[in-house]
Formats: C-alpha cells, sequence, structure tokens
C-alpha cells in the first residue's frame, strides 16, 4: 500500500508502525473468545487453530442417546445421574472419573445426561487431551454463565511428562483460585490411574533404585491425579446373556420385530466373538448391521422358499 506524497516523513512512518502492528496481532495468540450465541446449542468443542488461537466450535448434531437407552450398566447410571442433577441443581457435586471395559457406556452415559439435563441448563464442552493446557481459559470463559458447565474429557489416559497432565490436576484440585461452582469435569479412560504404570516402580521402591530417595513418592504421583476426581465409576464386560439383551434393546429400536430378534441370537454371539468384546459398542454395531441387512434377508428368506417349492414340485412329478 503507498502512501500519500502529501504526508509528512513522521506521518508517513506512523502510518507504516500501524500496518506493521496489525499484521503482528493478525499472527498472535488471542485470548479465548465466548460463542456469539449461547443458546446456538448444548454442546461445544474447543480447538486450536494453526495461529495457536483457541475457539469453541458449536457441535451442530449432538448424538442422540437417552439415559433409558443404556442397559445394564443400572448401577453406574444411577451414580452420574445423582450427581449431574445435584450439579444442576446448584448443590455440591463431584468431578467424576468413568473407567473400566471399552465400549460398555462410559461416553454415552454422559452424552444421555446431557441430554435429560439439557432442559435445566447443563451444557457440555469437549477438549481433547492436547488441549488440556488450556482448561483455565476455558473455565474463565464461562465462569460467569448461568448455566452448568461439564468438560468432557473422552478417553484420557497420559504418558511420562505430558503438560495436560499438571494442568488437569490444578483445575481438579490443587490451583490457587476457588473451583468455579458452575463447572465439573467428567472423563472417562480405560487406565484407571491415568498414566502408566510398571513393575519396575514396584523394584525400585523395594530396591531404593535409579537414585530415588523417596521412590514411593514417584507411585504417588501417578495415582494422584485420579484421586482429585470426587466420584470414580467403574464399568465391567458384559456376560453373555447382558450382551444378548442389549443388541435386542438396539434392534427393537430400530424397528426389528421380535422373531427377527430371536433369529438374530446365533449371529450376534459370533460377532462378538469375531471381535473378541461382548460389550454395548458391540452390540450397537451389530444391530445395525443385522437392522440395515433385513431387506436383502429377507429376499434370500424368499429364494431359499422358492427353491424349496420347486424341488418339491420336480419331486411330485418324478
Amino acid at each position: 500500500m503507498s502512501l500519500d506524497s502529501s504526508f509528512s516523513p513522521l506521518e508517513r512512518l506512523v502510518v507504516r508502525a500501524e500496518q506493521l502492528m496489525q499484521r503482528i496481532e493478525a499472527v498472535l495468540p488471542q485470548a479465548l473468545q465466548a460463542p456469539l450465541d449461547w443458546n446456538d446449542t448444548i454442546a461445544w468443542r474447543y480447538r486450536k487453530r494453526a495461529n495457536g488461537c483457541g475457539v469453541l466450535e458449536p457441535v451442530r448434531h449432538v448424538g442422540a442417546m437417552q439415559l433409558s437407552d443404556l442397559q445394564n450398566i443400572d448401577v453406574q447410571k444411577d451414580k452420574i445421574a445423582r450427581n449431574t442433577e445435584q450439579f444442576v441443581q446448584g448443590r455440591t457435586a463431584n468431578n467424576v472419573l468413568l473407567t473400566g471395559a471399552r465400549g460398555t457406556g462410559k461416553s454415552s452415559l454422559i452424552r444421555a445426561c446431557l441430554h435429560s439435563y439439557a432442559p435445566q441448563g447443563l451444557r457440555l464442552i469437549e477438549v481433547d487431551k492436547a488441549d488440556l493446557t488450556d482448561l483455565p481459559d476455558i473455565v474463565d470463559v464461562v465462569a460467569g454463565r448461568p448455566e452448568k458447565f461439564i468438560i468432557y474429557c473422552d478417553d484420557l489416559s497420559f504418558e511420562e511428562g505430558e503438560p495436560g497432565y499438571k494442568a488437569m490436576k490444578s483445575i481438579l484440585d490443587g490451583s490457587v483460585s476457588a473451583a468455579t461452582p458452575n463447572v465439573l469435569v467428567y472423563a472417562t479412560s480405560n487406565r484407571r490411574h491415568l498414566l502408566p504404570e510398571y513393575m519396575t516402580d514396584n523394584l525400585a521402591q523395594q530396591k531404593g533404585e535409579n537414585g530415588e530417595i523417596h521412590p514411593g513418592e514417584v507411585v504417588e504421583e501417578k495415582i494422584s491425579l485420579s484421586e482429585r476426581f470426587g466420584l470414580w465409576v467403574s464399568f465391567y464386560p458384559f456376560s453373555q446373556d447382558e450382551y444378548l439383551r442389549v443388541v435386542a434393546q438396539w434392534l427393537s429400536a430400530l424397528g426389528v420385530s421380535a422373531d427377527e430378534i430371536e433369529a438374530s441370537r446365533p449371529e450376534a454371539l459370533v460377532w462378538a466373538l469375531e471381535r473378541g468384546s461382548r460389550s454395548g459398542r458391540v452390540a450397537h454395531q451389530f444391530a445395525r448391521d443385522w437392522a440395515g441387512r433385513g431387506a436383502n434377508r429377507q429376499a434370500e428368506g424368499r429364494a431359499r422358499i422358492a427353491d424349496v417349492a420347486d424341488l418339491g414340485e420336480e419331486a411330485e412329478e418324478d
């Protein structure tokens, strides 16, 4: 951009300095901004842009899930629902760590609670593990809002030295600032203590190896994060009968008839065997496959009946 020749040297210098400042500001990380409309959705994802700026992106289509859809986890469901209800009603509640077998409904239970309590002001912000260092900024943005926010971290676990570990510890319990009353953390993990534990940790504690003066404190550090979650909820693999009940529930929800549900049982067991897991996720995947193949399966059945009828007619002619 050329400058007017009528400008004095000082004025041209000022204009160039302003242009330079604008370019610098464009690439510098900006403070996290609140969404333009908090009523636009009930869930957001925190995303980091290439320039280092974080944004709260609205989730336009939140996965539909109701508490009544979740079977065989009644104890876990009651604990999470009770804690969430206390939270939205402004009473004391705990941060929650949901751990255990994969595919048993940990994430689905959080989504179901969101749908159930959204009319009472519950909202959710999903944060990836890589972005946990920005948790204080996220909490600051929502601190003055009337809604209740769940900070949701899915499949949470850490390796040694990851920065998000200490950021999460500070948010849960340990920061100089008091806990924000309208924010809780709900995290899911297949690992209860969130950090890997090795046999060498126990050996080092017994023998005082690796130069560690207090080797027991290494182990204490590894379990200190999970202990800052006030509520632990454990999930377990399904038995065969529980798995088949969940399959039947999903098939019924997808409009499959009772006779077809009964006929699906052998294939449902084979499906689980091939995947090495009996879980709600595997049951849902099978139900979607079985229901989706419904028209083809019926056509194949009619073809088999026709073949049998043709064979019968040929036998009578002979």
